[in-house]
Parts: structure tokens; sequence; C-alpha cells
């Protein structure tokens, strides 16, 4: 048997020297010398003690954790891992749940705004699983890791940094105490410090736009956002499409806005399996199935709702899992198709691309990080 004594002394010195049971520990004291530009920033733009500021940061730690996962988003993945990750059977019931519990609320900011209501339900399932895991990251500690630790996205989390110190001070929030993702974004729609600002509504009119607990000022930011963006009230998102040749490959989505109408889709061979109404511009969207490419006519809505994440899986997760919400909160299925469990998105699949894709989802879901999204902010509006 080992000495006791000695036992306790290794394990205080191991822990002097900074490691833990699982090796070098995650966290280390900010280097004063990147945190001091920051400071004198703070304290010449805005007015912020620097006292004060540097008794903040000397709490703060750089997170490797942090570090580690902003590298690994699951965008990187196959479309068809991505939507096993989002686009469950839990993550249906939990929508439906939720829309069940605060429906009037939903119905008021849907009305409001003119965003429809499966899908902000959809938006709080995919980045909390409607609430229930907001992120256990400090928010100071991680955006102070990505602005002075992560130099090819520093300037864009230093900005977030910057906006986070002034977001505490306005609403009188204690920096050290709030947690989020490992990119900094918070609360039950995951809004990071610069959206909160320009896009977090008091809708229960208690004095302060709470992103936190408050679901109709949860429900009512992420409206406000959308609208702010440009959604178009009452218009689809996308709309499943056959496309034959390869002349369709210059109309592929690359991150701007549509610009292209559908004459020009049917000249390229591409041809919405949904009719469309109107005239809409619109861009095409090709996702990896198991069975190969699966071809989708996404419209403005669909550009709108990838500005909260700049990927077009991400947006599809968003579309697929509010039609399936909002398929079994109104009982907009065909009985047949309930008792079997198929949405009427995954119908939508099986018809473009065979049975395979949907049946080989898991019968028990993943658990997906829910903050996986957060590395889709290439330079532009993030959530």
């Amino acid at each position: 048997m080992r000495n006791p004594i000695a036992l306790v002394l290794g394990l205080v010195l191991a822990l002097a020297l900074g490691w833990t049971a699982g090796g070098l520990a995650l966290a280390d004291p900010l280097d004063p010398k990147l945190v001091e530009p920051f400071i004198t920033q703070m304290v010449d733009r805005h007015g912020f003690s620097r006292a004060g500021l540097e008794t903040l940061f000397g709490q703060v730690e750089r997170s490797e954790r942090v570090l580690a996962a902003i590298s690994k988003p699951a965008e990187a993945q196959p479309w068809h891992s991505y939507r096993r990750i989002f686009v469950t059977p839990e993550r249906i019931r939990g929508g439906v749940d939720f829309w069940k519990r605060h429906g009037d609320i939903l119905e008021r900011v849907a009305a409001h705004y003119g965003v429809a209501p499966e899908v902000l339900v959809a938006i709080v399932g995919v980045e909390t699983s409607y609430g229930a895991n907001t992120g256990d990251f400090r928010v100071v500690d991680a955006l102070s890791s990505l602005a002075f630790y992560f130099p090819s996205r520093a300037p864009f989390f230093t900005s977030e940094l910057e906006a986070f110190l002034l977001m505490t001070r306005d609403q009188k929030l204690d920096p050290l105490t709030l947690r989020g993702s490992y990119a900094g974004a918070m609360g039950m729609p995951q809004f990071i410090p610069t959206s909160y600002r320009r896009y977090a509504v008091d809708f229960d009119a208690d004095g302060r736009p709470d992103i936190w607990r408050s679901v109709p000022d949860v429900l009512a930011s992420v409206a406000n956002y959308f609208k702010e963006h440009g959604w178009e009230a009452g218009q689809p998102v996308a709309v499943p499409a056959r496309v034959t040749g390869d002349a369709y490959q210059p109309l592929l989505y690359a991150g701007k806005a549509p610009e292209i109408g559908l004459e020009a889709f049917a000249q390229a061979g591409i041809v919405p399996q949904t009719p469309v109404a109107g005239r809409p511009k619109a861009l095409l969207v090709a996702l990896d199935s198991e069975a190969g490419k699966e071809f989708w006519v996404g419209l403005m809505n669909f550009y709108v709702i990838t500005r909260y994440s700049h990927s077009a899986s991400y947006a599809m997760a968003v579309f697929q899992l509010a039609q399936a919400i909002r398929d079994q909160t109104l009982g907009d299925q065909a009985p047949g198709d309930q008792a079997a469990g198929i949405s009427t998105i995954d119908q939508i699949v099986i018809d473009q691309i065979g049975v395979s894709h949907v049946a080989s989802r898991p019968t028990e879901p993943g658990v997906g990080d829910n903050n996986s999204n957060e590395w889709a902010i290439d330079g532009g509006a993030r959530h």
C-alpha cells in the first residue's frame, strides 16, 4: 500500500504544476501582454475602468477545450450524418411539447413578426434542445481564448468580446457567471453578444431582453433576427428538386442571396418537385445523402435561415425539423404516415432518393453538440 502522505503531497504538486487526473490542465491564465491592448481600447473607446478590467481579466482563463472545439464543426460532416444529429424523433417530440406548452406566446410572436412558428421552435430545438443544453463554457473564457489565441478569427472574436463587456455593463450582468457555447453564444437561441445587442427583444416587457429564461423574449428575439434579415412572411423555405445533366453546377448555392429565377433553373435541367407560386428568385442546394446527391430549390427564407448560421446543412436541418414538428403538432400527416412514424419531409426524401436515407436513421438519436454550428461564421452576421 502506498504512503497516503506521499499521495497527498503528489496530488498537491500535480495541481501546483497545472496537471489534472486526465493530463495537462485545460485552462491557464491569460497572457497580460495579449490582453493589455484590448483593455486600453475598452478604456479609451467605452470609458471602462482600467483597474476593473485588469481585475476581471485576472480571473479569466485560456481554455484549451474552446480552442479544440472550434476546429471541429458539425457542418464539416456530410448531410446524412448531420441530419441524424438534429432531425431526430427525440427532437421532434421535444418541439411538439414546446409548441403545446408555449402555443399562445408562439402565436403572438409569429403574428407580430410574420415568421413561421415551426421555424422559431426548430431554431431553439437545433440550438439548445429547447433550452436543455445552453452550453457549459464560461462566455468570457471562450471569447477571450478565441480573441487572443486564435489568430485566424481574432478580429471577429475581439469584436464579440467587446460587445460582451458592453452587454454585461448595460444589462448589469456578471461577466464571470454567464455560460454558453465554445464560441460565446448564449441562452436558448444561442445569440452571440453582437446579435444580442442588435436583435434581442424584451417581448415580456420586464425591462430586459432575457434570452436565458424568458420564452417570450427568446422567441421574439429569433423572430426579430429573421425579420431583420429579410424573412418573407407566408412564403416557402425550400422544395425538393430533380436535376438532369450537369448544367446545374454554376447555380449551386455559394453563400449568396437568391439571384436567379426559376426559368433559368428549368433551362439548366432543374425541376422543382413541388409547385412554387409566383416568380421568386431561388438558389440550388446539393446535399450528400447516403444514396447520392439530394437536390433542393431554396428560396429567400432558406437563405435567411443561413444567416443564423452560415451553412446549407444547418438551414436544411432547421427546415426539416420545423416541418416534422408542424406535421405532428397540427396533425397535417395522413393517418398511415403518422402510424409509420414518417413525417412529410421524410416522405419527400423517400420519394426523391429512396428509403435507405431515412430508414438508416438510428432508432435512438445521438446526442449532438448543441453549439456545433458555431464555426459557421464566415465574416458575416451570426446569431
